[in-house]
């Protein structure tokens, strides 16, 4: 896509380049004096196609990231720092001044989401208002899980009060594609738990952060929330090594997860929460409504480009209707327009990876090489930072594109007779996350819901997969997950149960109702939040 600068709105030009000196340690904005990184956008603002230079930001090295480690470590103090011994309300009202401060920047990050990784307009704004909701749905329902936490029980003659305490310190890397709403869906619930952090951006959507990054040291305590820049490699394998992080939090790939907890020296203290691959299948059956099916599947396969776990990125359609799915699914695909994010109605949008077209065009030349055809007219049109999608037809288990997970614009079709082709492929795949069914026969659907649902972890009915609304469980089997994330089950994942014990006894009881009397203890504490 080549673009003329005239045709940039003013707003959305790159008038001044974001050079990011800083990195978040001990609450303290510590200037970088060392090598940077440049961040480039391959949306182009010339005539002649040219990457476009965004900005700046510090290539740390070993030593910072030990140090934002030991700022996290000193910060929880084993457990006994001010963080995470803080009263909810303090800790919540932290967390609501970040978000206000936050809300200010909208313009600015959403700015950067646009030319960073090439999400529009109308997505990118989504985005960071769907995070501004995410920070308040997460502080509600912290406060009622404290509510239900502020009684005693008593069983077996023992009183007990039970509450979630926090873990540690917390690893956190983000992805590219979600590099706001899915990091801080990470951050968010292990902050307000009462955990320490040390968080490092993705490669792309880095500088979205920039005008974030006062806000976070406005608002949380020295130590709590630690912000670095640089190589993954360079910087999170010696973090990991020293066995002082509790908790390893990422969204991204298997390997790059299995390489990083390899490194902690004592597996048996390490918390895993990972937002892993998936390869989710949509299945539609010979009494689809073909109309709703298609509109579900172009959505789920090429929103934001198919670059997102929960995208459609294989499809088994009945030989029965087959032929008229792709023809259709053709059709609709090719007419899908392509542009820059900040154009209107546009679907389709430059890829944030150079390398990116490349590696789609490998699948593709891999999957005619045995057998398949491109059926749409514009499939594996490319440009300096796009290649067309393309609908690929016949697909075989011998084809890359069956296997791997494409993570961008190509949508292989697998024909099937007998639905127990789609069922053994999805066991047989080391993959889980969700599925999408289409059909209305409830005979038939019945037995295919109670099959999937061990399968994988959501199965979306005539509808294309997603991750929300953020009060669902998000998790998957096997190597599309580890732990549960959503609202409330990303608290319960950054914390454990803990509680105090006490026979009861008039000496015991004594002691526990003069606490709640002088309201000396935070933890031992009946008070309701509203």
């Amino acid at each position: 896509m080549k673009t003329s600068i005239k045709e940039i709105p003013n707003k959305y030009k790159i008038s001044e380049l974001v050079h990011q000196k800083t990195y978040l340690v001990n609450g303290e904005l510590k200037a970088w004096k060392g090598d940077f990184t440049e961040v480039k956008s391959t949306i182009s603002s010339t005539e002649v196609y040219k990457p476009t230079l965004l900005g700046t930001v510090p290539n740390l090295t070993e030593k910072e990231g030990l140090e934002a480690l030991n700022a996290a470590h000193k910060a929880y103090n084993k457990g006994q720092g001010m963080w995470p011994t803080m009263r909810v309300a303090d800790r919540i009202e932290c967390m609501e001044e970040f978000a206000e401060q936050m809300k200010t920047k909208r313009d600015e990050v959403v700015k950067l989401l646009m030319w960073e990784i090439g999400k529009a307009l109308p997505d990118s704004e989504k985005e960071f208002d769907r995070t501004i909701d995410y920070i308040y749905d997460t502080i509600e329902e912290y406060k009622q899980v404290d509510r239900d936490a502020a009684k005693f029980e008593k069983h077996g003659g023992v009183h007990a009060h039970i509450r979630r305490g926090p873990l540690g310190v917390v690893l956190c890397l983000g992805p590219y594609n979600y590099p706001l709403n899915e990091t801080f869906a990470l951050l968010i619930p292990a902050l307000i738990m009462g955990n320490t952090t040390v968080f490092k951006p993705a490669k792309h959507g880095v500088l979205l952060l920039s005008p974030l990054m006062e806000a976070f040291q406005n608002s949380f305590p020295e130590g709590v929330v630690n912000i670095i820049y640089g190589r993954g490699r360079v910087l999170a394998t010696p973090i990991m090594k020293t066995g002082l992080v509790d908790v390893l939090a990422l969204i991204g790939n298997s390997k790059s997860a299995n390489a990083i907890q390899a490194n902690h020296p004592y597996k048996n203290r390490l918390r895993l929460v990972f937002g892993l691959e998936a390869k989710n299948p949509a299945i539609i059956l010979p009494d689809a409504d073909l109309d709703l099916a298609i509109n579900e599947c172009i959505s789920g396969a090429t929103s934001f480009n198919g670059q997102r776990c929960t995208a459609l990125k294989i499809m088994y359609v009945h030989e029965d209707i087959v032929d008229e799915f792709n023809k259709r699914f053709a059709e609709r695909l090719d007419a899908l327009k392509f542009g820059n994010p900040w154009e209107e109605n546009v679907v389709l949008t430059p890829l944030p990876e150079p390398d990116k077209p490349a590696y789609i065009q490998e699948l593709i030349d891999d999957a005619i090489d045995k057998g398949a055809k491109i059926i749409n007219k514009k499939g594996g049109q490319t440009s300096e930072n796009y290649i067309f999608p393309s609908l690929l037809y016949p697909v075989t288990k011998e084809m890359r594109v069956f296997k791997e997970e494409q993570f961008g614009p190509v949508t292989p079709i697998v024909s099937f007779k007998n639905i127990q082709q789609p069922l053994d492929d999805m066991a047989a795949s080391n993959y889980g996350q969700q599925v999408s069914v289409f059909g209305s026969n409830v005979k038939t659907l019945a037995p295919l819901i109670d099959t999937l649902v061990n399968l994988v972890c959501r199965v979306n009915l005539n509808s294309a997969a997603q991750r929300g609304p953020d009060v669902y469980p998000f998790t998957g089997r096997k190597d599309s997950a580890v732990a549960t994330l959503s609202v409330h089950d990303a608290l319960r994942t950054f914390s454990i149960r803990t509680f105090v014990a006490a026979k009861d006894t008039p000496y015991n009881n004594a002691i526990l109702e003069e606490l709640l009397d002088k309201k000396a203890s935070n933890f031992i504490n009946t008070d309701y939040l509203l």
